[in-house]
Protein backbone atom coordinates (compact mmCIF):
# COMPACT_ATOMS: atom_id res chain seq x y z
CA UNK A 1 0.00 0.00 0.00
CA UNK A 2 1.55 3.62 -1.23
CA UNK A 3 1.62 5.70 1.73
CA UNK A 4 0.51 9.36 0.56
CA UNK A 5 1.86 11.44 3.74
CA UNK A 6 0.64 14.74 2.08
CA UNK A 7 -3.02 13.46 1.70
CA UNK A 8 -2.67 11.77 4.95
CA UNK A 9 -2.34 15.05 6.65
CA UNK A 10 -4.52 16.71 4.84
CA UNK A 11 -7.55 13.98 6.71
CA UNK A 12 -5.77 14.31 9.83
CA UNK A 13 -6.33 18.14 9.89
CA UNK A 14 -10.00 17.71 9.89
CA UNK A 15 -9.50 15.00 13.07
CA UNK A 16 -7.87 17.99 14.51
CA UNK A 17 -10.47 20.14 13.91
CA UNK A 18 -12.67 17.98 15.81
CA UNK A 19 -10.28 17.58 18.36
CA UNK A 20 -10.61 21.12 19.25
CA UNK A 21 -14.25 21.46 19.26
CA UNK A 22 -14.02 18.15 22.06
CA UNK A 23 -11.98 20.48 23.82
CA UNK A 24 -14.16 23.62 23.51
CA UNK A 25 -16.95 20.96 25.38
CA UNK A 26 -14.36 20.05 27.95
CA UNK A 27 -13.82 16.88 26.97
CA UNK A 28 -10.94 15.61 26.43
CA UNK A 29 -9.66 16.61 23.00
CA UNK A 30 -9.21 13.51 20.37
CA UNK A 31 -10.83 13.98 16.69
CA UNK A 32 -11.41 10.70 14.14
CA UNK A 33 -12.53 10.90 10.80
CA UNK A 34 -13.53 8.15 8.55
CA UNK A 35 -12.29 8.15 4.99
CA UNK A 36 -13.32 6.07 1.97
CA UNK A 37 -12.78 6.98 -1.78
CA UNK A 38 -11.24 10.39 -0.36
CA UNK A 39 -14.68 11.23 1.24
CA UNK A 40 -15.51 11.80 4.90
CA UNK A 41 -18.19 8.92 5.89
CA UNK A 42 -17.89 9.53 9.23
CA UNK A 43 -16.36 12.03 12.04
CA UNK A 44 -16.28 12.53 15.43
CA UNK A 45 -14.70 14.08 18.66
CA UNK A 46 -14.57 12.15 22.57
CA UNK A 47 -17.59 13.05 24.79
CA UNK A 48 -18.28 10.26 26.98
CA UNK A 49 -18.69 13.02 29.99
CA UNK A 50 -21.17 14.98 27.99
CA UNK A 51 -22.52 11.42 26.96
CA UNK A 52 -22.34 10.03 30.07
CA UNK A 53 -21.00 7.07 27.76
CA UNK A 54 -18.04 5.02 28.49
CA UNK A 55 -17.26 4.17 24.96
CA UNK A 56 -17.93 7.56 23.63
CA UNK A 57 -14.45 7.98 22.36
CA UNK A 58 -13.92 9.55 18.96
CA UNK A 59 -13.44 6.36 17.28
CA UNK A 60 -16.36 4.46 18.47
CA UNK A 61 -18.26 7.19 17.28
CA UNK A 62 -16.82 8.01 14.13
CA UNK A 63 -16.95 4.12 13.07
CA UNK A 64 -20.93 4.42 14.21
CA UNK A 65 -21.17 7.71 12.10
CA UNK A 66 -19.61 5.87 9.07
CA UNK A 67 -21.33 2.42 9.25
CA UNK A 68 -25.05 4.90 9.36
CA UNK A 69 -23.84 6.87 6.81
CA UNK A 70 -23.20 4.17 4.43
CA UNK A 71 -25.64 1.33 5.72
CA UNK A 72 -23.33 -1.69 6.52
CA UNK A 73 -21.13 -1.81 9.52
CA UNK A 74 -18.25 -3.30 7.66
CA UNK A 75 -16.23 -0.12 6.65
CA UNK A 76 -13.95 -2.17 4.41
CA UNK A 77 -11.58 -0.16 2.19
CA UNK A 78 -12.08 2.85 4.57
CA UNK A 79 -9.34 4.38 6.55
CA UNK A 80 -9.66 6.50 10.35
CA UNK A 81 -7.41 8.84 10.64
CA UNK A 82 -7.41 10.23 14.68
CA UNK A 83 -5.65 12.06 17.01
CA UNK A 84 -4.55 9.75 19.61
CA UNK A 85 -3.29 6.65 19.70
CA UNK A 86 -6.26 4.11 20.10
CA UNK A 87 -6.94 2.60 23.28
CA UNK A 88 -7.90 -1.21 23.07
CA UNK A 89 -11.53 -0.98 22.79
CA UNK A 90 -11.45 1.18 19.59
CA UNK A 91 -8.29 -0.84 18.54
CA UNK A 92 -10.93 -3.97 18.51
CA UNK A 93 -13.68 -1.89 17.41
CA UNK A 94 -11.69 -0.89 14.12
CA UNK A 95 -10.64 -4.87 13.40
CA UNK A 96 -14.76 -6.02 13.88
CA UNK A 97 -15.57 -3.05 11.47
CA UNK A 98 -12.76 -4.26 9.10
CA UNK A 99 -11.31 -0.94 8.44
CA UNK A 100 -8.45 -1.50 6.15
CA UNK A 101 -6.10 1.55 7.64
CA UNK A 102 -5.38 3.57 10.55
CA UNK A 103 -3.13 7.05 10.68
CA UNK A 104 -2.67 8.12 13.84
CA UNK A 105 -1.34 11.39 15.53
CA UNK A 106 0.20 11.50 19.04
CA UNK A 107 1.42 8.07 20.54
CA UNK A 108 -0.56 7.48 24.53
CA UNK A 109 2.23 5.75 26.66
CA UNK A 110 -0.67 4.94 29.13
CA UNK A 111 -3.03 3.14 27.44
CA UNK A 112 -2.37 2.72 23.75
CA UNK A 113 -3.19 -0.35 22.08
CA UNK A 114 -1.31 0.07 18.67
CA UNK A 115 2.31 0.23 19.57
CA UNK A 116 2.80 1.79 23.14
CA UNK A 117 1.25 -0.07 25.53
CA UNK A 118 0.05 -3.26 23.07
CA UNK A 119 0.37 -4.60 19.66
CA UNK A 120 -3.67 -5.39 19.44
CA UNK A 121 -3.10 -5.54 15.27
CA UNK A 122 -0.20 -7.44 15.50
CA UNK A 123 -2.45 -10.36 17.79
CA UNK A 124 -2.39 -13.89 15.76
CA UNK A 125 -5.93 -14.81 17.17
CA UNK A 126 -7.72 -11.85 14.74
CA UNK A 127 -9.40 -12.69 11.55
CA UNK A 128 -8.48 -9.04 10.39
CA UNK A 129 -5.39 -7.58 10.47
CA UNK A 130 -5.63 -3.45 10.18
CA UNK A 131 -2.86 -1.62 8.40
CA UNK A 132 -1.63 1.31 10.56
CA UNK A 133 1.00 4.40 10.41
CA UNK A 134 1.36 6.18 13.80
CA UNK A 135 3.45 9.26 15.01
CA UNK A 136 2.00 12.06 11.55
CA UNK A 137 2.02 15.46 12.83
CA UNK A 138 2.54 13.62 16.63
CA UNK A 139 3.89 17.35 17.63
CA UNK A 140 0.60 18.91 16.64
CA UNK A 141 -2.01 16.48 17.89
CA UNK A 142 0.12 16.44 21.07
CA UNK A 143 0.34 19.73 21.65
CA UNK A 144 -3.83 20.15 22.03
CA UNK A 145 -4.14 17.27 24.49
CA UNK A 146 -0.90 19.48 26.54
CA UNK A 147 -2.71 22.79 26.07
CA UNK A 148 -6.06 21.22 27.19
CA UNK A 149 -4.61 19.34 30.41
CA UNK A 150 -2.36 22.64 31.34
CA UNK A 151 -5.24 24.88 30.97
CA UNK A 152 -7.32 22.25 33.54
CA UNK A 153 -4.23 22.44 35.69
CA UNK A 154 -4.54 26.52 35.85
CA UNK A 155 -7.68 25.92 36.75
CA UNK A 156 -7.96 23.73 39.71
Amino acid sequence: MTIDNERDQHWLRQAMTLAEQAAEQDEVPVGAVVVLNDEIIGQAYNSPISDCDPTAHAEILALRDAAKNIGNYRLIDATLYVTLEPCMMCAAAMVHARIKRLVFGAHDPKTGAVESCAHTFNSAFLNHKVIYQGGLMAAECGSILQQFFQAKRRKS
